[in-house]
Formats: C-alpha cells, sequence, structure tokens
C-alpha cells in the first residue's frame, strides 16, 4: 500500500476529510482511478514531513506532497526535461522556515511539491474557477492567463482569488472550499500548466504500477 501524506486540513477532522477527497478525486481524474494510495491529511507542512518520517521509518511505501510556499531556485529543478531528477529536497533543506533533511531512505522522486501552493493548480482552469463562483465572478482580477502558474507568488494568488470573487455569493476562503475546487479542477490542465503537478502525477503513476 503506497501511502499519500498531503500538506492540508488543519486541525479539522471535517477539513481534513474534505482535503483527502479534493486530492481524491483530483488524483482519480488524473488517471489514477482503481490503483489509488491511501492518502492522509495531515494539517500543517511541519506535521505532514513528520508522518512521511515516521512512515520511512516503519517501512512503509511513502510519499510526499507539501506546497514550495516559495519559487524552486533553478539549480533544484534540473535537466529542464527530467523532471524525475529534479531535487525537491534541496528546495526544502535551503527554505527558511523548513531547513529540512531528507530522512533516511527519501528519494527525490518521492518528495513533490505544490509550486508555489495548492491554489496555484486553481489558475490553471479559469472555466471551472467561473463555473464554481458564477455570477460575479472577475477574471480579469487574476494574474494575466499566460503568465506561468508556478512563478506567482502565493499572496498573490490568494489576494487575487479574493478580489475575483468579492461579488460572488460565496467569496474565495482558505477552507473546504479550497479542497471543493480542487475536487472540480481538471488536472489535464494543471499538468499541463504546472511542470511540478506533472512530475507529481507521473512519478505517483509509477509508484502505482500505473
Amino acid at each position: 500500500m503506497v501511502k499519500l501524506y498531503v500538506e492540508g486540513g488543519g486541525d479539522s477532522t471535517f477539513l481534513q476529510a474534505q482535503c483527502r477527497r479534493g486530492f481524491h478525486e483530483f488524483l482519480k481524474k488524473a488517471g489514477l482511478k482503481g490503483k489509488m494510495p491511501r492518502i492522509t491529511a495531515c494539517g500543517g507542512r511541519q506535521q505532514a514531513y513528520d508522518h512521511y518520517c515516521t512512515a520511512l521509518k516503519n517501512g512503509e511505501l511513502a510519499v510526499l506532497l507539501i506546497d514550495s510556499e516559495t519559487p524552486i531556485a533553478p539549480e533544484h529543478q534540473q535537466p529542464k526535461d527530467q523532471p524525475a531528477q529534479w531535487m525537491p529536497w534541496q528546495h526544502l533543506k535551503a527554505r527558511s522556515g523548513d531547513g529540512w533533511s531528507p530522512p533516511v531512505n527519501a528519494l527525490d522522486n518521492d518528495c513533490h511539491l505544490m509550486v508555489q501552493v495548492m491554489e496555484s493548480w486553481f489558475l490553471a482552469d479559469r472555466d471551472t474557477l467561473k463555473a464554481f463562483f458564477g455570477s460575479g465572478f472577475r477574471e480579469n482580477a487574476l494574474p494575466a492567463a499566460n503568465r506561468p502558474i508556478e512563478s506567482v507568488a502565493k499572496d498573490e494568488i490568494y489576494s487575487a482569488l479574493k478580489q475575483a470573487t468579492k461579488n460572488c455569493k460565496t467569496e474565495y476562503s482558505k477552507n473546504e472550499l479550497s479542497f471543493k475546487l480542487l475536487a472540480e479542477i481538471d488536472p489535464a490542465k494543471v499538468m499541463a500548466a504546472s511542470p511540478w503537478a506533472q512530475r507529481f502525477v507521473d512519478e505517483l503513476k509509477k509508484k502505482m504500477d500505473i
């Protein structure tokens, strides 16, 4: 059994359930239906890292998925055309606030980053955003569509989503709404827009023998 430890859900049992469902639906649509990992919503990033480390120590097949929080340095995503060789652990070691060393037996291709945050993925599927929020949604409040989504800072994303939805019946906020949206967006659009998302799905499929 492959276990996927994801950042998200906070300390709330309800939100953790919503987080698991969101990632389950996303991965199912990404081509893992019938061969899904067991998803654990860990709350904060430190908890996700700790759970992952414990799982490896116990000999489990484990995969970690967390926000990068900041841009990835070019040297940590080389060669450009070989994502399996990228170095997320180097990013996490160097990032202020983390400083994590990979646990014993950890592989780079079992560590995955949402660049720069999970909400970055939403920018790749504006049709779903418009349909989800409905009347009053202001697409022009979002970063330009031709901007690479991985280059948009997390604070800018949160602010843009709030501005785009302030006239909607439901305004965006970082709670269960995030995970409902995650369940709705098109993984193909996300993977086309985010090389790190593509890497995550590709490597997880290898792990699941798909």
